[in-house]
Order: structure tokens, then sequence, then C-alpha cells
């Protein structure tokens, strides 16, 4: 069956986009899947997306149903920081394009407070519901670390646009929670919708090829994998090797450091020469997609240290590949990870108290099993396919409630 077309917008987060790429990260995952998810439900989608470096065509046809349109939204190297200047030309040729092509979309989906502004512009002008995920909130993130501050013109964007959108998405019972107490979103309609993981491309694999491949010996493997940014906490993992005494030799492996992330490289190599554990840590770079379950495989236990994490991608494809996590007692991390079935999920952010939980797992190769094994089975209810599902009777009910009021 083929529903109403509907429009995404993903203004600096173009899905073809690979991780890593810039800025690019889970939020370009989550736009590129979910279409694709849709798609594959009946929906044809168009994600509006700015031209960015590497842009090849105009448009993009991903799959039958999904496509990527790339319109003028600023210099291709413009930095994130000035995107909000650049909005206008985004709307004004997001709305030449519709008036040229004539197509008429039945919803619009906004990802992040940016894709939201031009967003609401858009759906307004067309009369049609406009649904909006965050992917993260300014506030929150300035709660959750010293010194991380978001633009006013920020705040002020995502408190206008949980007023204005027919329906928000949530990804976790503690962004919910924190729309309603610090922004005063209506509950009623905020929807709780997880993200997915791919469980066709993050699956187990044995643990010994997968070493093989990366040429590892032996070792204890932990691993980090993200973007090199002071909200995601890894210098917490440099102090780790100073309160673990088990006697165990161990490699960290830190996949992550696109473009822009290059300073953090440098201080973050720099910290571990100071704290003499620069032999013991590997940071890898980038890591194409396809690649990734190799190292979730190879690694014991996966690491995510972060100061705040809207939902943890990386932390649902380690449990896909049945790696088990530890990780802070942060954001959505708890809505992924079962504490003491899992991983484990630490509320104090110090290295001794992460220390010890990977301590725990990697002396008990029957605990570390356990864990893996129950981590793939929790991950095996997150597919895309789920939250494809659950998305798409959100669809549903905005352009029933449409038709109705006409």
């Amino acid at each position: 069956m083929t529903r109403q077309r509907v429009a995404f917008i993903a203004y600096h987060a173009c899905p073809l986009a690979a991780p890593g790429q810039a800025k690019s990260g889970g939020m370009n995952v989550y736009v590129r899947e979910l279409a694709r998810a849709l798609g594959e439900r009946g929906w044809p989608v168009d994600v509006f997306t700015r031209t960015h470096a590497g842009t090849e065509n105009t448009t993009e046809q991903v799959t039958p149903m999904v496509r990527v349109i790339h319109l003028p939204g600023g210099p291709v190297d413009a930095p994130m920081e000035s995107l909000s200047r650049h909005l206008p030309e985004f709307q004004t040729a997001l709305a030449a394009f519709h008036r040229e092509h004539g197509i008429d979309y039945g919803l619009v989906h906004s990802h992040y407070w940016l894709s939201g502004c031009a967003g609401q512009v858009f759906a307004d002008g067309q009369n049609i519901p406009h649904m909006v995920t965050f992917h993260t909130l300014g506030l929150i993130k300035m709660q959750s670390r010293a010194g991380e501050v978001e633009p006013e013109e920020r705040q002020l964007a995502e408190r206008s646009l949980m007023s204005s959108a027919q329906r928000i998405i949530a990804f976790s019972s503690h962004e919910r929670d924190a729309m309603v107490s610090l922004y005063g979103a209506d509950p009623r309609r905020i929807t709780l919708a997880p993200c997915g993981v791919d469980l066709s491309l993050f699956r187990p694999l044995e643990q010994e090829r997968a070493r093989g491949i990366l040429g590892l010996n032996g070792e204890k493997v932990f691993l980090y994998v993200g973007r090199l940014e002071a909200l995601k906490g890894v210098e917490l993992l440099l102090r780790l090797p100073a309160h673990m005494d088990n006697g165990e030799k161990i490699r960290m492996l830190v996949v992550g450091g696109g473009l822009g992330e290059q300073e953090e490289v440098d201080r973050l190599r720099s910290l571990a020469k100071a704290l003499n554990v620069d032999e013991v840590f590997d940071f890898v770079g980038m890591v194409d997609q396809g690649d990734l379950p190799v190292y979730y495989n190879a690694a014991d236990v996966c690491v995510v240290p972060s100061y705040y994490e809207s939902f943890g991608l990386t932390a649902l494809e380690s449990m896909a590949c049945g790696t088990p996590v530890v990780a802070s007692r942060v954001g959505g991390l708890p809505n992924v990870i079962q504490h003491g079935r899992t991983g484990y999920l630490q509320s104090r952010r110090c290295p001794e108290t992460f220390a010890n939980s990977l301590e725990m797992i990697i002396s008990s190769p029957s605990l570390r099993q356990r864990m893996g094994q129950a981590a793939r089975r929790r991950a095996e209810g997150m597919g895309w396919e789920q939250v494809a599902d659950k998305i798409s009777r959100v669809y549903d009910k905005l352009l029933l409630k449409r038709s109705k009021s006409r």
C-alpha cells in the first residue's frame, strides 16, 4: 500500500554522508535507516538536506521509495555554528522546489532544531502536520557538563517548536520528562520511539576471527566508538589503566575523530602520553560503517563514558554484536542497557567505577558470554523495522486527524 509522501527535513544531517564526516554521526544514520524502513512500509520519503562537500547530484534516488534532495543552504564548508544564518536560503530553495514540482506532501518530519525551524515554515505553508525529532536538546547538554554552552537562539527555537509541532518524538522517558520540565512541552503530544539498529549488519561474529582481521594479539580489548569531543567524555578512558589491577594486558581502541575533531584528537594523544598509557591506546580514526561490526566483535567490552547521550546508538550497535557495554547512566542509555544483564551503568563518571565494572566482565568469561547473549536478545527487539512500525502509526494518526478536521 502506497501512502502519502513524507518530507523529511534534515538540514545538516544528510543520510548519504558517512558517519564521522564533519558532524555526521548517529543522526545521519537515524535519518537514512528510518527513511528506508518507512519506504518499505509504503511511505514515499523525500529527505531534504543542504548541499555539502561531496554532493554529486541535486537528487539521489536511495531506494525506490526514498530520495535525497540537496538544496542550497550556505557554503558547502560552512561550520556548524554558522548554519542558522543560512536557514533562509534553504527555506527559499525548499519552497521553490515545491512550487516547481507541485508535490502533495502529507506531513513534514523534521530532525534537529535547525531542521525544525525550516520544517515548521514549510508545514504551515502547506497546512499539513509537522512532527519533530530533536535528537539532542540544548538545555540538557548545558546541564550535563560544566562549561557546555548552547546559543540562546537554539533554546528559544526548541521551546517554540515544542509548542507548535503536532507531534514530538522522544527517544527515552528521560528526554520526554526533560521536554516537559525544561521546555513546558505538552506530554500528550510526545510519543516515545527509540532509535534502532540494523540487525543484519550488526550481528555476532567469531571473536578470534574479528581480532585476527584487526591484528590484535591476546590482550583484553575495550572499544570506544563515536565523535571525539568533550561531551563524549573520552578523557575518562585515558585514566582507566591506572585503576585496573587484575594483571590483564589491555588494549583500548578509539574509533572516531573525523573532520573538525583533530584538535581534540591531538589533545587526547598528548594526554595519553603524559599519563604514560599511549602504548595501550590505538586511535584508529574513521572507520566505514560496514567495518564497525568487526571492531564491536573484537572487543570484550564497549565503553560509553559520555556526559550526555539522547539515545546511545553505539551502545545498541555493540549489543547487537553480542558485546556488553559499560556506560554512564545518562540520557537515553538506561533505556538501552539493562544494568547487570547486558552491561553496567555507572551513576558516577569516574575511572574507578568504570574500571571496576570492566574488570568484573573480563575476569569472568561466563559472565561476559551471558551478558553478550542477553545484549543480542535485547537488540533484536530494537531493529529499524520495529521503530518504523511505531513511527508509521504516528503518521497514520496525524493524517487521520487532519482528514477529519477538513
